[in-house]
């Protein structure tokens, strides 16, 4: 048995990085860039009005009220680009280029202007109100890396340095593969013994969560035969295969002997955590199979510790593995002597600003509809019998 650690590594080791393609921007939101985004200018490509009143030089109102003569209007889209004289002003908008000669905007709250002739009642200071040429990138400056997610805010700043196409890294290929008799269609009734499939939809949902392309394939059996070549098939058109249930150790728990016979190379069969200990990860030929546990808490924790960490790791993900913090625990939680714990909790925040984790009542790894609300794991390194409420713990956020 290994620890978490140690599988992430191994897990990290085995998880090639996949090939670039060019997409669209309009298509790019989520994908992970494959190369550096450079700006193509500078950012304001000019000094630019932070607000709506009059472009003036400063010295010319160093004595208010002060009456200067309007000579123009600079609006966004345009500009007033002759030089400004003293005694001069220009009508300035908000975005707009600040013209040449002026070194300062004074707001039109404090300004009257009739008949040609602004007033202004208050003096400005050199710079006051301008965001100067360059001062936000420079052109050639990197402004995002290989390895970042695309998210909306970073949509902006593609398309505002020119980048109508972006190289960005394949989605990884995944197949989701649910075993067990005892499963039934989302659309039928559960008869005796039998329950129906949620695992195949949670684990199809984060892997799309993880930047994945699914193929959420039929449920299958415990027929060793039929599951060896159900494995075999999923994964000559993969990058992943998922699978859940048949891992453990009991008579119809069929998924090793599966890839056993198919000459699979299994690097680790069980892991030191709670809940997800029966957790296999294997490759066969150039695809990563992950053996996940049955009980659906269990399947959401393993995922998002290992599944998800290699399928970002193939985009060349800066951040593969889930996001790790500290906070503070709101109530006690009890670990485990021979395993890393990792149990659900929401995050709040608490009146002085600090960060809580605020665990879950739940009744165990099968616990689905306790950890629906989870929107972090708190992490009980193994040895801990329980951490008492106030201290603090280190947590991982769940996407999604």
């Amino acid at each position: 048995m290994i620890s978490v650690s140690e599988a992430i590594g191994i897990i990290k080791s085995q998880a090639q990085r996949l090939p670039a393609e060019r997409v669209a921007l309009a298509y790019a939101l989520g994908r992970v860039l494959a190369e550096d985004i450079v700006a193509d200018s500078d950012l304001p490509p000019f000094n630019r009005a932070q607000m709506d009143g009059y472009a003036v030089r400063s010295a010319d109102i160093e004595r208010v009220p002060a009456r200067l003569r309007v000579v123009g209007e600079s609006a966004a889209g345009r500009g007033w680009h002759e030089r400004l004289k003293a005694g001069e002003a220009v009508r300035i908008m908000t975005g707009a280029p600040v013209p040449p000669g002026a070194d300062s905007v004074q707001k039109v709250e404090v300004t009257r202007e009739a008949d040609g002739v602004v007033e202004i009642d208050e003096a400005t200071e050199p710079g006051q109100h301008i965001v100067t040429r360059a001062s936000e990138i420079r052109e050639n400056e990197v402004v995002l890396s290989a390895g970042e997610e695309i998210n909306a805010a970073k949509m902006a700043v593609l398309a505002s340095f020119g980048y109508a196409e972006i190289l960005v890294s394949k989605r990884p290929r995944v197949a989701v593969l649910a075993t067990g008799t005892e499963l039934v269609n989302v659309n039928e009734k559960p008869g005796a013994d039998q329950i129906r499939d949620s695992n195949s939809y949670s684990l199809s949902a984060y892997a799309q969560l993880a930047g994945a392309t699914v193929e959420r394939l039929p449920l299958a059996g415990d027929d060793p035969e039929l599951l060896k070549l159900e494995i075999e098939d999923a994964a000559s058109r993969s990058d992943a295969l998922i699978l859940s249930g048949g891992v453990s150790m009991g008579v119809y728990d069929f998924t090793k002997t599966a890839l056993r016979a198919l000459d699979a190379e299994i690097f680790f069969e069980r892991v030191s955590l709670r809940p997800g200990k029966p957790t296999v990860f294997a490759r066969l030929g150039r695809t990563l199979i992950f053996g996940l546990p049955g009980n659906p808490v269990s399947v959401s924790v393993t995922f998002n510790l290992f599944a998800r960490t290699a399928l970002r790791a193939m985009q060349g993900c800066l951040d593969s593995e889930m996001k790790e913090e500290w906070a503070v625990l709101a109530r006690n939680v009890k670990g485990a002597i021979e395993r890393a714990s990792y149990l659900p909790a929401e995050l709040e925040t608490s009146e002085d600003g600090r960060l809580l984790a605020q665990p879950l009542k739940w009744g165990g790894s099968s616990d689905f509809v306790a950890f629906a609300r989870a929107t972090a794991l708190i992490i009980v390194p193994e040895g801990l019998r329980s951490v008492d409420a106030g201290e603090r713990v280190r947590i991982v956020h769940l996407p999604g």
